[in-house]
This record gives C-alpha cells, sequence and structure tokens, in this order.
C-alpha cells in the first residue's frame, strides 16, 4: 500500500536521476507510466518508502529548492564515494550529530537537497 505522502522530484532528465538513486541507494523500479514508449512517471521503492520521478523538460535543475529528503541509510559514509560518481554532489563529509544520526549532506544530479542519515 502507497504510503499517505510521497515525495516526487520533477526532472528534466528522467533516466538521469533513476540511475542516481538506483545507484546511490539501491532504489527497486516499482511503477513506470507508461509501461511503453516515452516514460512521463517513474515510482522507486527506497526500503520502505515511495519516491516518484516524474519528466518535465521545463523545468530548470540545480535551482534553490524548499525540499529537503532526509533519507535513512545503512552506512552513511559507505555511500559518498557513489553520490560523487553517479553525478551528485557532497559538501563535505559525514557528521555525528548530538541527537544521535550521522549526516551527510549531499544533492542529486538535479541539484536536490538531501541528507543522508545513519542511526548512531
Amino acid at each position: 500500500m502507497p504510503g499517505t505522502v510521497q515525495p516526487i522530484i520533477v526532472t528534466p532528465d528522467l533516466e538521469r536521476l533513476r540511475a542516481f538513486y538506483v545507484g546511490v541507494l539501491d532504489a527497486t523500479e516499482v511503477e513506470r507510466f507508461p509501461e511503453d514508449g516515452a516514460v512521463f512517471y517513474l515510482g522507486l521503492r527506497v526500503g520502505d518508502s515511495g519516491l516518484g520521478l516524474t519528466a518535465d523538460t521545463t523545468v530548470a535543475a540545480g535551482g534553490p529548492g524548499r525540499v529537503l529528503l532526509s533519507i535513512e541509510v545503512p552506512d552513511v559514509d559507505a555511500l559518498l564515494p557513489r553520490v560523487e560518481a553517479l553525478g551528485g554532489r557532497s559538501s563535505g563529509p559525514a557528521n555525528d550529530m548530538p541527537w544521535g544520526q550521522r549526516v551527510a549532506h549531499v544533492s542529486d544530479p538535479d541539484g536536490n537537497a538531501i541528507n543522508l542519515t545513519q542511526q548512531l
């Protein structure tokens, strides 16, 4: 059953973002619309959560955003090299936070902000 709230990222390059989230987070594709032809929407599963990607070639990637994706992962440090290898950026190494998480601030290839978090 889908969650009550599902983030959907609008991107001018659907395949680039699909490759990033699959490559960094081992996301799996669970939905594709339409099934044949040029894809407009991809539904991904990341752990027990859903993430949608929708294509819009008129949207500008890299602009400042007001949404931050916080994604729990098993090992933040192990994923950091994959972020840049797949076209994302990291603002520096991961840090231990006083609230009990290890956090890395990264962005996907479109410039969307992501916190990769790991419970300590």
